[in-house]
């Protein structure tokens, strides 16, 4: 059967991550192999399944079964994503014209009518019973309409090989379970699928081989061998470059050479005559001195062997090394290539200039670590992409060509936060107010709603890769995310170890004195927080105590992103080190000439940090969590981050390999102000301020007090005019636009508001704040009367800001000398103690069926009783 599929037949795999389990069937390395999966998709797996697409839409040939799925955006974002053809019921096939051959109807049962539902795309008959009396008939029905391509997927526990025969008669391609197939040649109720290949493939050898076209991840052909169906079975089950010799049996490629292979993929060309292996050479594939037996290799993928000897090879402060480890100069050469590529007139110029910026780009790739198959990858993806963006230039490339932007009309529509921050500048900035008396309670949770945050699988999608690549790869894998994500390109190696040269913490006389005055301020507070071991003796004889110990190792995540944060590693480092934690690493992520700012460097300096790993995100996390080859695993990671360095510190917390635990949930920064008639405007405004410049997913809240029209328009005013002379007022736009003013009539109801939304910092503009404090019962900080600003809690009084967000404030303490500490319990009887209390446990023991805990306190009290 002739088909534009690599093989004949496709494999039904469970929602990733259950893809091939290792207990029955295949694994997921060998349905890797294979290639060609078929899912079914339904309204809880969406998500996982595009987290799918997203690591794996060129490495597999997805086909997807969507008739449980309602939304057609779900469709279309599967499409968007990789799946090479979606299957609908057939009153569903108009919503999906537009998409083409990658729609096909899909039908259930064997009777030879549903062909008749066939379209030119194809069509796939599910829960098909190949032993049914009517197959003969369906058979020839299909024969005689040629539906090309047919699949056929059978009813659950059907005869494969049954299915198979049916299908061959047919020219439809069967659908098969991954559990019911194996890599092995036998193995009792499997079917092995080197066994469905060979039957497949057609030789014109007596023995039954097969050419096979040896390619590497590129595509070059390496070279030419035979396979058997032994040698393929053996293949797929070592993921390995097995073949079979013409003349000695088994060849497993490299194994006296160390040449070795790693399988990437198996497929059989349009006729079946032929067999391609894509494999991950090691060395090279030709007994001479040549890549391949064709030859050398040859243009990009020469470049990147070249480009690669030469980043290993190259001396020190050569032209070749400063383009590897300086950004700027290859920044440089690419924009300069870039335009004479754009301003070469001829095809010989432009082919001249296309080569030049393509080795520049490739040096690029190469020293971020990327590879050309990763490049490739990237490339076929796109390819599968349905949604379409606008072609425009960014702005300042339009602006430099006289490009004018693109009218409203055609442009996307932005999100709420971008729109946010874009905003006209001269619009006044203010927040929309509400009055809690003419509000219902279902209202009011939507106007207190923090900013929506990406969905937890949706963030998972993205963080795990890069934690799994960490905790694979190591330093390399964080020196190619810093790279990428940090741009600095410079760094040959992701921390930086104490002692911490001088010249990295050269600061400003005036810097250093702040910097040193909350040092000691934290530290004391931090200080006094230090508990006496504990020592109570419950009944006669019986003591329990209670004593502290530091957790030994820690990690201190201190975010860079849109500010600088100093403040963040005081708060972290310096309870750290009054607990007496023996390693304190801090995490950051570096400027993009590798630097850390000197702040950092510094605080990391007074409170003993043993190293700065120079990343940020999720894979700063990973590190921590779980170590490299440089950089130290720790017992608990602590710090504030966005929604994925939390999701990573979760996520790392609930992974028993990891073995570390977190300080606690966190997300955007808040503030909740009251304030009643006597508050200053200017004051009220400057504290919601100070958080809306955090950043444009931040919120602030102000809960007024028996606020008439002209004290809530005085801080309106006072808001507009301070944020106007902001230099983030972009962000502080995006910040206020989510940002609420709630009117209440009592200091009573502006605390039960106070206490329903948990905020991370609450400060309190009211007459008698000190008596209120009594009423906080949820929150992260209380900043209590008109001269203390939540800023001073950031910085200097003493008390610690890492605290709990986004509610969590119900459940959860900020950071403090506790964080840094473990309770240890301890129970000291004597015979007296035991004797009092023996009885009570040999009880409670019986009750509970644990003769070994009764008899641990009988066999004591037995000895004393005979002495």
């Amino acid at each position: 059967m002739e088909s534009t599929l690599p093989l004949p037949f496709l494999v039904s795999v469970a929602v990733p991550p259950g893809l091939g389990g290792e207990t029955e069937g295949l694994t997921r390395d060998e349905v890797s192999c294979l290639g060609c999966v078929f899912f079914q998709a339904a309204p809880g797996t969406v998500e996982k399944n595009l987290r799918f697409l997203k690591r794996h839409n060129v490495e597999f040939q997805p086909f997807f079964d969507v008739t449980h799925l309602d939304s057609k955006d779900d469709v279309v974002s599967l499409l968007d994503a990789g799946a090479r053809k979606v299957f609908v019921r057939p009153e569903q096939l108009p919503d999906f014209a537009e998409f083409g051959a990658r729609v096909a109807p899909i039908v259930s049962g064997s009777s030879s009518a549903l062909l008749a539902t066939a379209t030119d795309h194809g069509l796939l008959v599910s829960d098909f019973d190949p032993a049914q009396q009517d197959v003969a008939q369906f058979v020839e029905e299909a024969k005689a309409k040629r539906i090309t391509p047919l699949f056929i997927k059978s009813v659950p526990g059907a005869d494969l090989e049954q299915l198979i025969g049916v299908a061959k008669q047919c020219n439809a391609i069967p659908i098969m379970p991954s559990t019911g197939l194996t890599a092995s040649r036998s193995q009792p109720g499997k079917l092995a699928v080197s066994k469905i290949l060979a039957a497949s493939w057609t030789s014109d050898r007596q023995d039954g081989l097969i050419p096979t076209v040896v390619c590497d991840e590129n595509g070059t052909a390496l070279g030419l061998v035979y396979s058997g169906e032994e040698s393929v079975g053996e293949a797929i089950k070592t993921q390995t470059g097995v073949y079979q010799s013409r003349k000695r049996g088994l060849w497993y490629k490299g194994a006296s050479s160390g040449d070795t292979q790693e399988l990437v993929r198996i497929s059989l060309d349009c006729d079946n005559d032929a067999l391609k292996f894509v494999v991950k050479q090691k060395g090279r594939f030709c007994h001479l001195e040549q890549s391949g037996c064709f030859g050398d290799l040859k243009g990009i993928p020469k470049l990147e062997q070249t480009l690669l000897a030469r980043k290993e090879s190259a001396p020190a402060g050569s032209y070749t090394a400063r383009l590897f480890s300086d950004e700027k100069l290859l920044r440089a050469k690419i924009m300069e290539e870039a335009e004479e590529l754009c301003d070469a007139k001829t095809s010989e110029e432009v082919a001249f200039e296309a080569a030049d910026l393509i080795y520049f780009a490739m040096t690029r790739a190469v020293g971020a670590g990327v590879t050309l198959a990763d490049i490739e990858k990237s490339l076929d993806a796109k390819s599968w992409k349905v949604k379409r963006r606008t072609g425009d230039a960014k702005g300042k490339w339009a602006e430099k060509e006289g490009i004018k932007p693109t009218t409203q009309e055609t442009r996307p529509a932005p999100s709420p936060v971008t729109e946010a921050v874009k905003a006209p500048t001269d619009e006044k900035i203010t927040m929309k107010s509400y009055d809690l008396s003419k509000i219902g309670s279902s209202e009011l949770d939507d106007i207190l709603r923090r900013p929506s945050q990406k969905s937890p699988d949706t963030i998972l999608n993205i963080i795990l890769p890069i934690i799994d690549d960490v905790r694979k790869n190591g330093d390399k894998a964080v020196l190619s995310y810093t790279h990428r994500f940090e741009k600095a390109t410079s760094l040959t190696s992701p921390v930086l170890k104490a002692p911490f040269p001088e010249s990295m913490m050269r600061l400003s006389p005036e810097t250093i004195k702040a910097i040193d005055i909350s040092f000691e301020n934290i530290r004391k507070f931090h200080a006094a927080q230090q508990d006496k071991p504990l020592t109570v003796e419950t009944m006669p004889g019986v003591v329990c105590t209670r004593f502290s110990r530091p957790i030994e190792a820690v990690g201190l995540y201190v975010p860079g992103g849109t500010a600088v944060l100093p403040s963040t590693a005081l708060m972290l480092g310096v309870p750290a080190m009054v607990a007496g934690c023996k390693k304190i690493v801090i995490a950051s992520p570096p400027r993009a000439d590798g630097s850390i700012t000197p702040e950092i460097v510094y605080v990391a300096h007074k409170v003993g940090a043993e190293s700065i790993v120079l990343a940020g995100g999720a894979q700063a996390v990973a590190a921590m969590a779980y170590g490299t080859e440089s950089i130290t695993k720790v017992d608990k990671i602590l710090g504030p981050g966005n929604q994925f360095v939390t999701a990573a510190k979760m996520h790392v917390s609930n992974d028993t390999n990891a073995g570390v635990s977190i300080d606690m949930p966190a997300g955007p920064s808040e503030v909740l102000v009251i304030a009643d008639k006597d508050a200053n405007p200017a004051f009220v405004a400057s504290d919601l301020l100070s958080q809306a410049e955090h950043g444009v997913d931040s919120q602030v809240i102000l809960i007024g007090i028996d606020l008439d029209e002209s004290h809530l328009t005085a801080i309106e005013d006072e808001l507009h005019r301070q944020a106007m002379e902001l230099p983030r007022v972009a962000i502080v736009r995006g910040a206020i636009a989510h940002s609420v003013t709630v009117l209440v009539n009592t200091v009573d109801e502006a605390m039960q508001l106070s206490n329903q939304y948990a905020p991370e910092h609450l400060i309190l503009q009211i007459k008698g704040a000190e008596k209120v404090v009594d009423q906080v019962m949820n929150a992260g900080s209380v900043f209590i009367g008109e001269w203390t600003p939540e800023s001073v809690g950031d910085y200097s009084a003493g008390v610690n800001h890492s605290l709990p967000t986004y509610g969590f404030a119900k459940q959860y303490s900020g950071v403090n000398l506790a964080s840094f500490v473990k309770h240890i319990t301890s129970s000291n009887l004597t015979a007296e103690g035991l004797r009092n209390v023996g009885d009570a446990v040999m009880q409670l023991a019986k009750v509970e069926e644990l003769e070994a805990h009764r008899r641990a306190v009988s066999i004591r009290l037995a000895h004393m009783n005979r002495k």
